[in-house]
């Protein structure tokens, strides 16, 4: 009897489709962009046929054949890892290991991350990657978990204007510091209003509380001068590359990359590079390679550069490796191997790459639930339509939610609910810090209106426009001045900003002593740096590592919205 059902795929009745159908088709998550894997031209996340087999051999202490090439083929890539990155004394021992066992001593929580960077540190790329795709993302976390360098989690925000508004910045920073986060970074529209940004970022965040360190993420000669001149510190938008073509197109190479990381720390500045998976995809020179294997490549360089970390977890280059099969595993993974080469990971959840709400919050979890030194590398301190990062996977419509996942799971996101009239308090201390550096510096005025809006302001709508021409022209003099962050420490003081102007020269004084030059390295309320050498990872199964407990977990009970046990009519606040 021959069928007469339609094959599957193909709606019963000629075009017409179910309701349900209908439906599905109209949900946020079909607007996300999806590709069939193209190995040949690196369409692929982490398991390709083109990557090389796992391979090292060592004759008197130099690496000579590695994953398949001899030394007379390698490229820069391959020689700047063989002589920098990998442990020439422990290579051929550790890559001996079956990628079976130590994946198993990746989850194991009788391995300690001592035992485990005694094998990693001399693993070549084609090893490392063998290991990692031998995890599910359940095995991923809980490697992480025992992998990432600092005990203490942390997180970073974005503030940024899409008018390049100093006050808005200033504004943004003080609330999103006085939240909890670690680190901040801004950007420009117009690379001239550079100085007046990063001074508004700076004052801000010290407004906010006292320790957080920023930068401003411009090309590499004006961040570095900023950086030089104590008006940010630290740097972290340093790209690098996982295949030689894609450097040379961007005239750059490791040993470059490793000079200008060398002018950073001279001058005490915080640095990590940034890479991704997905990057040499994007700019369509992937050798045939998987993005895994490419960005750990990345992250060698970082590590043979002797930078102590890297911004990675695929970053504006998410939209590719969310693209395909098991994209969003394979940046869990990146920044697992991060962890595993003992370097700072700051671990993505950056620039916004699906439609869906649930997309986007399953890109989040692995990071969030196993801990990071950075969970995000930019969850944007303002709305995402002031994103000048080109939006964010987070932005402050989500600080709520973000509280709420926090407390509901007992997990540490580097945050923390802050009631109104603290909010209000430091976005207006902000903004008049603002005021009167600038009225000391002979900058446009900053009007009362313009305190006003800061304090209330969401995004740049609610602000008054401001004479652009007039502010890059006091940009300029700025920079032609050599306004310095000491300079700012000096006004705050002389105008009665006491407290902001000590936690800028705080801030400062860690320039001096170096200490955030350590692994994983930020600063807590009292200015004592907490980084990889003084709050280790001690993760070692259960009851033990980071734990959510005490002052901290009571702080994260709190939200707007909680009912009293003792007045059931009053909200907890």
């Amino acid at each position: 009897m021959t069928s007469t059902l339609p094959e599957v795929g193909t709606p019963a009745t000629g075009a017409r489709t179910s309701k349900r159908t209908d439906m599905l088709e109209s949900r946020p998550v079909n607007l996300d962009g999806f590709v069939e894997e193209w190995p040949e031209k690196g369409l692929v996340a982490m398991e390709s046929d083109f990557d090389p087999q796992p391979s090292v051999r060592v004759e008197n202490g130099v690496i000579v054949e590695m994953d398949g090439r001899e030394r007379a083929a390698f490229d820069f890539m391959d020689t700047f890892i063989a002589d920098h990155a990998i442990d020439v004394e422990v290579a051929e021992r550790a890559t001996a290991i079956p990628s079976k066992d130590i994946a198993r001593m990746l989850v194991d929580p009788g391995v300690t991350r001592a035992d485990l960077l005694d094998i990693t540190r001399g693993l070549t790329p084609a090893k490392l990657l063998d290991v990692v795709k031998l995890l599910n993302v359940v095995e991923i976390m809980m490697s992480m978990q025992k992998m990432r360098a600092r005990r203490s989690p942390a997180n970073q925000a974005h503030s940024t204007s899409a008018r390049d508004n100093p006050i808005q910045v200033a504004a943004d920073a003080a609330e999103a510091a006085l939240r909890g986060f670690a680190e901040m970074e801004t950007t420009l529209g117009v690379l001239r209003y550079a100085p007046l940004v990063a001074i508004g970022l700076q004052v801000g965040a010290q407004s906010g509380r006292g320790g957080v360190i920023t930068q401003c993420a411009l090309e590499e000669a004006t961040e570095l001068d900023l950086g030089m001149r104590g008006i940010t510190g630290y740097a972290e938008t340093i790209s690098v590359y996982g295949t030689e073509s894609v450097f040379v197109d961007g005239d750059d190479t490791p040993w470059s990359k490793s000079f200008l990381a060398s002018a950073y720390a001279s001058r005490g500045i915080k640095m990590r590079f940034t890479s991704g998976t997905g990057s040499e995809v994007q700019m369509g020179n992937a050798e045939g390679r998987s993005m895994l294997f490419l960005e750990i490549r990345c992250i060698l360089m970082a590590k043979g550069a002797g930078v102590q970390g890297l911004q990675n977890g695929s970053i504006s280059c998410i939209g590719v490796p969310g693209a395909v099969p098991g994209g969003i595993r394979a940046v869990a993974a990146e920044n697992l191997v991060c962890n595993m080469v003992d370097l700072e990971c700051a671990a993505g959840n950056d620039q916004s790459f699906s439609h869906s709400a649930m997309r986007r919050t399953s890109r989040l979890m692995p990071q969030l639930l196993s801990g990071q030194d950075l969970v995000c590398s930019g969850f944007s301190g303002v709305p995402n339509s002031d994103n000048m990062f080109a939006g964010s996977n987070l932005d402050v419509e989500d600080y709520d939610d973000w509280n709420t996942i926090q407390r509901d799971l007992q997990i540490d996101g580097g945050l923390r609910h802050v009631r109104e009239p603290e909010i209000l308090a430091v976005r207006e201390k902000a903004a008049r810090a603002m005021q009167a550096v600038f009225a000391e510096l002979d900058l446009p005025r900053i009007t009362d209106e313009e305190i006003e809006a800061a304090t209330y302001a969401n995004s740049s709508a609610d602000y008054p426009l401001r004479e652009v021409l007039e502010d890059l022209k006091g940009a300029q003099s700025v920079m032609d001045r050599g306004v310095t962050g000491l300079d700012l420490v000096k006004i705050l003081e002389r105008t009665g900003f006491h407290d902001v102007a000590e936690n800028l020269l705080q801030v400062l004084r860690q320039r001096v002593s170096g200490d955030l030059l350590q692994t994983s390295a930020i600063l807590d309320e009292n200015f004592v740096p907490q980084a990889a050498i003084n709050d280790a990872n001690d993760y070692a199964g259960p009851g033990t590592g980071y734990r959510l407990t005490g002052d901290r977990w009571n702080a994260l009970k709190k939200l707007r919205h909680v009912t009293s046990a003792e007045n059931p009519e009053e909200e907890v606040s």
